[in-house]
């Protein structure tokens, strides 16, 4: 089956996350396309295959003979959506030949523009892939299921000799709980990479140190007539606050790796307030001067409008997978030669957000991640070209005819 088809298959299913959910999976709809996945793995020839209670699908695809003794090797995607945008009933749209220009979208009259997404430009004469407008298309990260599935069905139909690969299919990653149900004792790889990135030559194998952090706030409500030094209004003190933190350590202000503070949720009233934080950056010691900074925020807003005002929460939420995947640089120079050997010139951008490989790598699975050649993910104008796929599966099929 070529990649294209399997990716049109799978972005058929409806499988959006939900956030806020205790049960893994968070929706019971990702069954589905778990349950095909698991099924195409076995027809494939894949053993240990199971799609577990959690709807984590894996698979191996056993060494060639004489090849046991080689490192084994695991391909990692995600089977859900965004919860952002919808992924209901997705309508692709295939453009051959596409002519590098703008693009309208057909339900919606959106347009998807080369300004905002410059290399579109480079895809002249490719097959581009779009929504209509009216979902997100899924390649965040059917793409990259199809990728990996459609590299070991040309890995056993060739007869490429490889060590073990496993393959490894999630729930739920984008609501950031992908990991915490992956069984590591039935994937039994020594490395891995996540293939969830964008640019097709993308190696990522830094990400954001995180945190959320919450400030709850407790005024003292009076008749606002009678309230001359009583009244402690919250809804004024979370503003007071707010207005603490410097204004360009924000998203809309930051790139590459520079850190932010994040204002995600606000609530209050004269009684009280809540602040919503999430907070990032690449460096280990920046970031924990950043929440001490919160911290002394925390105190110095208690000294001056009495203790138990101002409560602050934090709430660890990844690392940063450079500290792990530097020990074992290796399997990214093995990523980088690949590239170069189909043709592909690799790239090493920080991941400004989390990745599944970052909590996997440091429960003992070295883990950096592969791009898919797909961008604009969660929203309308997400997009992809065939041609970007095709080589995606080339790069995966050179890693892993090149066991360590």
């Amino acid at each position: 089956m070529k990649v294209e088809e399997r990716f049109l298959k799978y972005v058929s299913y409806w499988t959006t996350s939900c956030d806020g959910q205790e049960q893994i999976p968070s929706t019971d709809r990702q069954f589905e396309l778990g349950h095909a996945l698991a099924d195409e793995l076995r027809e494939l020839g894949l053993s240990w295959v199971k799609c577990d209670e959690h709807c984590y699908v894996y698979g191996l695809l056993p060494a060639t003979e004489g090849y046991e003794d080689k490192k084994s090797i695991g391909f990692i995607a995600h089977m859900d959506t965004a919860p952002d945008f919808s992924g209901k009933d997705v309508h692709p749209t295939l453009i051959p030949d596409y002519d590098g220009k703008d693009v309208t979208l057909q339900a919606t009259g959106d347009v998807l523009k080369v300004s905002d997404f410059p290399r579109l430009a480079s895809r002249k004469g490719q097959t581009l892939i779009v929504t209509d407008g009216s979902t997100l298309l899924g390649a965040d990260d059917k793409a990259g299921a199809a990728e990996i599935l459609t590299a070991v069905e040309q890995i056993v139909r060739e007869q490429i000799p490889h060590g073990d690969i496993w393959v490894g299919i999630t729930p739920d990653e984008e609501v950031g709980r992908g990991f915490e149900a992956f069984d590591l004792e039935h994937f039994q790889a020594d490395y891995a990479y996540t293939v969830d990135g964008d640019y097709e030559g993308e190696i990522s194998y830094e990400n954001f140190n995180a945190a959320a952090a919450l400030f709850q706030i407790r005024g003292v409500n009076v008749h606002p007539g009678s309230a001359k030094d009583i009244m402690v209004n919250a809804g004024s003190i979370a503003c007071e606050l707010h207005r603490m933190l410097p204004p360009e350590e924000v998203p809309e202000h930051t790139e590459d790796r520079q850190g932010f503070y994040h204002l995600t949720d606000m609530e209050g009233n004269v009684a009280h307030a809540k602040l919503q934080y999430i907070v990032r950056d690449h460096d280990q010691q920046i970031f924990e001067k950043r929440l001490a900074f919160l911290r002394e925020l925390e105190a110095s807003f208690n000294e001056k409008y009495g203790k138990g005002t101002v409560a602050l929460s934090i709430t660890h939420n990844y690392r940063n997978m450079l500290e792990v995947v530097k020990e074992h640089f290796y399997i990214v120079e093995k990523a980088r030669a690949a590239m170069k050997a189909v043709g592909v010139t690799p790239v090493s951008p920080a991941i400004r957000g989390g990745t599944d490989g970052a909590e996997l790598s440091f429960r003992g699975l070295p883990c950096p991640n592969l791009g898919t050649g797909g961008e604009g993910f969660h929203g309308p104008f997400e997009h992809i070209t065939v041609e970007a796929m095709e080589h995606v599966v080339q790069i995966l099929i050179e890693i892993a005819k090149n066991p360590v």
